[in-house]
């Protein structure tokens, strides 16, 4: 979720669009390139991870202009949490006098874990060393009720989250040093506020240097999660700890995808737009934006001709994965290839994905927009609370997208199993 820029630059959870519901809410395994973690230090605090690129992928670099809260631009501003090498998540559970804790607290953590772990290692093919650690495995209870803190949708750090977070550092000090962790993440007692369904509490603080400080650094990237996600399919189990990886999402300086009217924008393609229901990965324009893929794996199509290029599948190590044209400084088109596997489940038909990218347009506002091969066709998936629409957007062999407008052509060329060739044409530079 996303409340809207103020003074100082705070992501937080989006508005979740249900099939079901016409009412808005608002172990490392090897890596793509080279079988490694990126270089990056276990130092807690570490800024945003290198970019993997040459002087080629320059044109395809875009960047928002200074007014952006959180910009899809490439690469990430400075301080968000760095998303490559080992990432300490400190982990708290809270409760309240008037929401104490129903059961164990480890119950609370197992809600999320080792799922979300495991989910960052296969959407970073294991350049993400994500590690959950509880140093107070207890329910940490606050001094105030829930209800004095005043806790709203989407509220920044002034007055309640303020006066929480620092009861949290005033509760936790004597065990925790918060020195040592990169990001937090609190997992409040589902008991504490509205249901999900109802309202979406749920919300990130991400690169804000405003905010509240623990052991002399600031609680600049927390994550905050309320009420269980429970979408009514009966899958809660399965999905529900897919809100954290979401809202961790921001602490790397992902913004969020959904808009105003929900997950019509980019549909279940990206967690950051949806994450109720099935299954899903990253855009691998989020994946190079992260440091999770290497230069030769980012093709920039910049100049003016026609050229073909092979992708592989997005969830399949190693192997080309994006092709970026830029159409100017701030925004251009991604071609990618999606398929069913890894963190897929819910791809229905499986092909090439084609999206605009503009870095000038904020979090919450559609930075992102992906284009229907086959509008209004109402989808190909079944699967409950995915946004049905945009599920068979992908182009196969024989079709093209078009754009007159800049002169540029995109056509699915050939497939076979493990591969997809594109021919991308372009009448002028960018």
């Amino acid at each position: 979720m996303q409340p809207q820029p103020s003074r100082s630059r705070i992501s937080a959870r989006r508005l979740a669009a249900l099939a079901s519901v016409t009412a808005l809410t608002l172990a490392v395994s090897t890596s793509a390139g080279n079988s490694r973690l990126s270089p990056g230090s276990s130092v807690a605090g570490a800024g945003p991870s290198a970019l993997y690129r040459t002087s080629a992928h320059g044109p395809c670099m875009i960047s928002g202009d200074s007014h952006i809260q959180m910009s899809e631009g490439i690469p990430t501003a400075q301080g968000y949490t760095r998303s490559t090498g080992t990432v300490r998540a400190l982990t708290l559970m809270i409760d309240f006098s008037d929401a104490p804790g129903e059961g164990d607290a480890l119950d609370r953590y197992r809600e999320f874990f080792p799922k979300t772990r495991e989910w960052f290692a296969t959407s970073s093919y294991g350049r993400l060393d994500y590690r959950p650690e509880i140093p107070v495995p207890d329910w940490l209870r606050m001094p105030k009720s829930f209800r004095e803190y005043g806790i709203e949708r989407g509220a920044p750090f002034d007055p309640g989250y303020r006066e929480l977070v620092d009861d949290i550092v005033a509760e936790a000090d004597h065990k925790v040093d918060f020195q040592s962790y990169d990001l937090l993440n609190v997992l409040v007692t589902p008991n504490a506020g509205p249901a999900a369904l109802d309202t979406v509490l749920s919300v990130t603080f991400a690169g804000n240097t405003e905010a509240p400080t623990a052991d002399g650094v600031p609680v600049a990237n927390a994550s905050f999660v309320y009420s269980r996600q429970d979408d009514g399919s009966g899958s809660y189990d399965r999905t529900g700890y897919r809100v954290l990886p979401h809202e961790n999402g921001h602490v790397f300086g992902l913004p969020d995808l959904y808009t105003a009217e929900g997950g019509g924008a980019v549909g279940h393609w990206d967690i950051m737009s949806e994450d109720w229901g099935a299954n899903n990965d990253l855009l691998a324009w989020h994946k190079w934006k992260l440091g999770w893929l290497d230069a030769d794996q980012v093709d920039c199509a910049a100049d003016p001709g026609t050229k073909e290029y092979t992708l592989t599948p997005l969830a399949r190590t190693g192997g080309p994965k994006l092709v970026f044209v830029p159409l100017n400084r701030h925004s251009g088109y991604a071609v990618e290839l999606r398929t069913r596997a890894g963190n897929d489940e819910a791809v229905c038909r499986p092909g090439i994905l084609i999206y605009r990218v503009d870095a000038n347009v904020d979090t919450g506002m559609g930075p992102i927009t992906v284009y229907d091969s086959r509008r209004d066709s109402g989808g190909c998936t079944r699967t409950p609370n995915v946004h049905a629409e945009l599920s068979d957007a992908t182009f196969t062999p024989g079709e093209s997208f078009i754009d007159r407008r800049t002169g540029v052509r995109v056509t699915v060329v050939a497939a076979d199993e493990n591969t997809h060739r594109v021919r991308v044409s372009r009448t002028s530079p960018n």
